[in-house]
């Protein structure tokens, strides 16, 4: 029995056919095209690599040319390209003692930076006009709030040496930003303007921590922190003399700011065996290498079948835990002894009361006296900028360009000179004895010919004697495979002869 829905699938009619998709195609005659155009890109790219590599470069006049000019042009030629050699080897090698001197220089500079700290309130319990500092007005719309100035500057020899007691004093007193900035300007006016003097200079970080739980802190906040920008070329982020935020709150609180120091090349803390070794607590990855090194090489631990092997003694052993070790895996090896140095820590007590901010007039004490700590920071040292302009200067590019324009030149006329004293050499040698010359001539053509003919001929000894060998045309000897075959053989091999 057939069923009503048998039938309707029986005699469905067809669905739409739905079009094959376009774009499949498409993207893979794309990506077809794009491989196509990137290999003749390094297709060109390994063409003109290889004219590149086959153009002459030889800029030594040829011998005996001096024999066949008329003055003293060859010999000074040659002396200026002694003197050419002469001033290439010395300018890589002072170029190379400049430039090691820079990397393995251990000698640092550091100077102190003064740092001070201080603060001021608004709004304070103390500060309204109510009879009754305890009464806070919560309807107001005003909060307690005091503002924090973090400020630092790099002091000069002269000027640290300089300074009394009193002075000291009278300095501590007198700090605010306005003092700050006249302060920079003058002494940018007595020291030369190469010397930084910005606070963020020295510095990689700077954070802030409240001495206090979260939950007490008015809005909730319980550090401040600043980091360097990547690079730090933002001038407005990255360069500034004073740090300064505000914070809610109308009790006094302790803090801690966290100064962390800037060094380039980045050192690190030395764990107790490597600066037992070193005699030192801080180091960079170069100074730990080279001081290993020197140890090593102290104690006579390098093997004498791989210079690149040392032997541990009891102190490297205990370091390493091996019994040898091999001088290039050193970085890994110190990377577990080496540790980030620790941020310079300053207390400080953020004082929002009244005998702080606002002491009575008769009690001298000057109001939001600042705390001052003197940090000692790592200075760049001023040789290094000049041996950089030396090594890289800005017009580099351009008189190397000139001076390969120069040489390709020199290249040239090195050719014409060649082409020149070889046709020089033939013309002289045939005036001298035309007769000779001319079969001789003959002859050396007549051995090429017997050559390439033997070749032609696959038996060799041939001297073209034959009638054959004298008729031309389409039908002739010259004009089979065989013949080209050769002819094209013996052209190469004379061209191969002539670039050897």
């Amino acid at each position: 029995m057939i069923r009503k829905t048998d039938l309707e699938h029986m005699f469905r009619k067809p669905g739409p056919i739905v079009p094959p998709q376009q774009q499949a195609p498409q993207h893979y005659a794309a990506q077809g095209h794009m491989h196509q155009a990137q290999q003749r890109a390094e297709q060109e790219r390994r063409e003109k690599m290889r004219r590149v590599a086959m153009n002459p470069t030889d800029k030594n006049i040829p011998d005996g040319v001096e024999d066949i000019c008329i003055g003293d042009g060859v010999a000074r030629y040659k002396e200026l390209r002694e003197v050419e050699r002469t001033l290439d080897s010395t300018m890589m090698r002072k170029k190379l003692e400049m430039t090691d001197s820079v990397h393995h220089s251990r000698a640092r500079r550091y100077g102190t930076m003064r740092v001070w700290i201080s603060n001021t309130v608004e709004n304070q319990p103390w500060q309204k006009d109510t009879p009754d500092q305890d009464d806070f007005d919560f309807d107001s719309g005003t909060a307690a709030t005091y503002k924090v100035l973090i400020q630092g500057r790099l002091l000069d020899e002269d000027d640290d040496a300089g300074l009394s007691d009193e002075d000291e004093d009278e300095d501590e007193e007198g700090q605010d930003a306005d003092a700050m900035d006249e302060d920079g300007a003058e002494s940018k006016k007595k020291t030369p303007a190469a010397k930084p003097k910005m606070f963020s200079h020295f510095l990689t970080s700077i954070t802030v921590d409240f001495d206090r739980a979260k939950s007490l802190q008015p809005d909730n906040f319980t550090q401040v922190r600043w980091e360097r920008p990547e690079g730090g070329n933002n001038p407005k982020e990255s360069n500034f003399s004073e740090l300064a935020f505000e914070r809610k709150g109308d009790e006094n609180i302790n803090v801690v700011v966290n100064l962390q120091r800037y060094h380039h090349p980045e050192r690190y803390r030395l764990s107790k065996l490597l600066s037992e070794l070193l005699d030192t607590d801080e180091e960079d990855r170069a100074g730990v290498m080279m001081g290993i090194w020197e140890y090593a090489r102290s104690q006579h631990l390098q093997q004498d079948e791989d210079e690149r092997k040392f032997a541990c003694d009891a102190k490297l052993k205990a370091l390493f835990n091996q019994d040898a070790f091999y001088f290039p895996h050193i970085p890994q090896l110190i990377k577990p002894h080496l540790t980030s140095l620790p941020p310079v820590q300053l207390p400080y007590t953020i004082r929002v009361d009244k005998d702080h901010n606002a002491p009575a007039a008769d009690s001298g004490t000057p109001a939001s006296r600042p705390t001052i700590y003197d940090v000692q920071v790592a200075l760049e040292d001023p040789m290094q900028a000049m041996v950089y302009d030396l090594l890289r200067p800005k017009d580099a590019v351009e008189r190397l360009q000139k001076i390969k324009d120069i040489d390709d030149q020199l290249v040239l006329l090195m050719g014409a000179i060649v082409q020149s004293k070889a046709k020089h050499a033939f013309f002289t040698s045939m005036a001298k004895d035309p007769v000779s010359f001319v079969n001789r001539w003959l002859s050396s053509q007549k051995r090429d010919l017997e050559v390439l003919l033997g070749e032609a001929s696959r038996g060799g000894d041939e001297e073209a004697q034959g009638e054959e060998w004298m008729r031309g045309g389409p039908d002739s000897v010259w004009a089979s495979d065989t013949a080209k075959e050769s002819v094209a053989l013996w052209l190469a091999q004379k061209s191969l002869n002539k670039s050897h």
